[in-house]
């Protein structure tokens, strides 16, 4: 019997459709020679301190740092997780192959293989490698299964990955918590990560940017010559005495042009979308969180009609190039945008179409299956991610821009026009009357000037206008999210955007979960659009003076190396000595710290909460607070406890009817979640209304080493 296990239920069904999997049973289905399992995201965790060491429960800065001889992975306390494992189980001890279909990246494969090593899975194993989940894509995955040896590399980064979340989560949160958290009953812990510190220093630096910012007056000269406004090329003035000694030389003399030059140039079709570009767009169009965007573009993935959604490349791969004619014919609702393509062969541009820019996935574009019983909101996403692909075919914007120099007295001054002659792809984005603001820069105002002759001259009318020197912009979710991506730098330009993505802090698919981290322990709140760091936030950053914990550049570093083991070309065993190394001079240095410094933390249950992201898996570890105060609580006092975050203390458990991760029992549409009181619907946001009671946590389960 084969076995294939995938990471969810709604996946399995899929894939046990297509390989004729047809009899129902309890946490599995089954025909055809198969049987088709489920996980429900991460049913293993890496083991808490205190199952290495009794002593490890209790938070003292004596016991630190906490470092295991060896990491093993337990079974999550959860009595879903504990049925569905026992199934999986069963299964896996009977098998003659098993199949791992878990998401085609490198989460997916750290879920999946943790699962198989705790049931002591012992036949061989084969991988499904898919970019979506249309019956094409999976009959043609199952033809051309891959050994797991092949993805080796793949687990190990996502291994290194999770051991060094865990070192310094662990280790850094008890340190500064004991070291200079609030003390006593109903203390909040101070979370440190490694990738949610460093992008909650980038926005408190931003606000201190921002706060201590000193407006100063300058001083722009302009005249309005033929209804046209030149600006005088010198720019800013400093003084209004120098800008009105300007002034009055321009007035006194007619204006003359000095040059007429006009110069064709040609725009290419925006990039497609990996997720970090489909979160900015969704953010500034729509305003959805980066979450938000996640859960939409995972759904639609889930409906077949878009590729696998956790990418960091814009670029398709070769092979690709025969099948987007089939493609472009599905998007039966895009008949209009698809005619000017009919009849002739497809653009196969470098800047769409490159291998050598693609290793496990392919950029975001639509699968071709007619995209029906969407959302409105899915919609949206969908539309974006259709026009992007339908437009990278289309031929580059043509335009023609003018520039008129001119002067008057001595004084030079110039005005650019464009002019568009060949819209070419901005047809497809037609419709679309809202533009970013981003995109509205000055120098590139689409105008059409006047016909200005080399030589001519009359008067004109010379204007000072004071201005103010503006702070920088507070980063929202679209801007932090690019920030995230470059390690903390400003860069607009695609192609640059591209070359530091390498260094990026993070990673696409879990950018969103750390900012909703960032919400949750309260650092940050929303104030409009802008993301504002909370007291908590700026006394914490603040506080820490080791740049390793709170330096976007440094931990894009350490990102690059988890990036070069997946490639093979760094040691997983290198890496985590490392950060071993770099833990244990940490608490030295946070040790020597004489101060009596206090950062006071607002209890994380005082005020509800925002929705978790899938798969908060990265640097999110929130280890409990110290064990202090036992004193009883009055009756029916709601104190907050953060012993409950513990990694050893364990969620509670779903009632026997209800699980994480099983298709929602009241619309069918979403997944059960965990809230923060009961579980509830992935589809709350669109009006379902299902809520389910926990239930109280079973028995710990027996610990096994991978």
């Amino acid at each position: 019997m084969i076995v294939c296990i995938a990471e969810k239920p709604s996946v399995a069904r899929d894939i046990a459709h297509v390989l004729g999997a047809t009899t129902s049973h309890e946490g599995y289905l089954e025909g055809n020679g198969y049987q088709v399992t489920w996980t429900f995201g991460h049913l293993c965790e890496l083991k808490a301190p205190e199952d290495y060491s009794p002593a490890w429960k209790r938070w003292t800065l004596g016991q630190l740092p906490l470092i295991p001889a060896r990491f093993g992975i337990r079974l999550k306390a959860d009595r879903g997780i504990a049925r569905q494992f026992a199934v999986i189980q069963s299964l896996m001890a009977n098998a003659d192959c098993i199949v791992n279909c878990g998401d085609a990246g490198q989460e997916g494969e750290l879920i999946q293989r943790w699962v198989m090593q705790k049931a002591g899975a012992t036949c061989p194993v084969k991988r499904l490698w898919i970019s979506s989940l249309t019956e094409e894509s999976i009959r043609e995955g199952f033809n051309t299964l891959k050994d797991q040896s092949e993805y080796q590399s793949l687990y190990e980064a996502g291994l290194a990955r999770a051991i060094g979340d865990w070192l310094l989560g662990m280790n850094a949160t008890r340190l500064y918590t004991l070291k200079f958290g609030q003390q006593g009953q109903g203390a909040g812990p101070l979370s440190i990560g490694r990738v949610q510190t460093p992008t909650l220093a980038l926005i408190v630096r931003r606000q201190q940017e921002i706060e201590q910012f000193k407006p100063e007056p300058y001083w722009v000269l302009t005249t309005l010559y033929r209804q046209t406004v030149f600006t005088a090329t010198k720019g800013r003035f400093s003084s209004e005495g120098e800008g009105r000694q300007a002034l009055e030389k321009a007035a006194a003399a007619d204006f003359k042009v000095t040059d007429v030059t006009a110069k064709k140039g040609s725009e290419a079709p925006p990039r497609l979308f990996d997720l970090t570009a489909l979160q900015v767009a969704c953010n500034r169009k729509f305003g959805y969180s980066a979450d938000q965007t996640l859960q939409l573009i995972q759904s639609l993935y889930e409906k077949k009609v878009t590729t696998y959604p956790r990418v960091d490349t814009t670029y398709l791969s070769d092979d690709i190039y025969p099948k987007c004619a089939g493609i472009l014919n599905g998007l039966t609702d895009y008949a209009a945008l698809l005619a000017p393509l009919r009849g002739k062969p497809l653009k196969k541009s470098k800047k769409v179409f490159d291998s050598s820019k693609v290793t496990d996935h392919h950029a975001i574009i639509p699968t071709g299956v007619p995209a029906r019983a969407l959302t409105p909101e899915e919609r949206k996403v969908y539309d974006l991610v259709a026009r992007h692909f339908i437009a990278s075919f289309y031929p580059d914007c043509l335009f023609l821009t003018t520039t008129v120099l001119g002067q008057a007295a001595d004084i030079p001054f110039k005005v650019s026009g464009k002019q568009i002659t060949q819209p070419g792809w901005r047809d497809v984005f037609a419709h679309d009357k809202e533009e970013d603001a981003d995109e509205q820069k000055e120098d590139d105002e689409e105008r059409t000037l006047p016909a200005f002759t080399v030589g001519e001259s009359g008067p004109h009318e010379p204007k000072l206008a004071q201005k103010m020197t503006t702070p920088p912009k507070p980063y929202t979710e679209a801007s932090l999210l690019r920030a995230m991506e470059t390690a903390g730098k400003t860069v607009d330009n695609e192609e640059l955007r591209e070359a530091l993505k390498e260094n990026g802090i993070g990673r696409p698919s879990t950018r969103a979960a750390i900012i909703e981290t960032l919400f949750r322990r309260r650092y940050i709140k929303k104030v409009r659009k802008a993301l504002v760091a909370t007291a908590t936030g700026v006394e914490l950053i603040s506080l820490i003076k080791e740049e390793l914990l709170k330096s976007a550049e440094l931990t894009g570093i350490w990102e690059k190396k988890l990036r070069s083991i997946e490639r093979r070309e760094y040691d997983t065993r290198q890496f985590i000595d490392e950060l071993k190394a770099m833990v244990g001079q940490l608490v030295l240095d946070v040790l020597a710290d004489n101060t009596s410094r206090r950062v006071t933390v607002e209890s994380e249950e005082a005020k509800p909460k925002r929705k978790a992201a899938k798969k908060e898996t990265e640097n999110s570890h929130s280890p409990a607070a110290p064990a202090e105060g036992k004193k009883k609580k009055a009756a029916g006092k709601k104190a907050a406890t953060p012993q409950k975050k513990d990694a050893a203390n364990t969620p509670p458990a779903a009632p026997a009817a209800v699980r994480e991760g099983q298709p929602c029992p009241l619309c069918g549409r979403g997944t059960v979640i965990r809230g923060h009181t009961a579980y509830g619907c992935s589809e709350w946001r669109n009006g379902c209304t299902f809520r389910a009671p926990f239930d109280p946590p079973p028995a710990k389960q027996d610990e096994a080493t991978p």
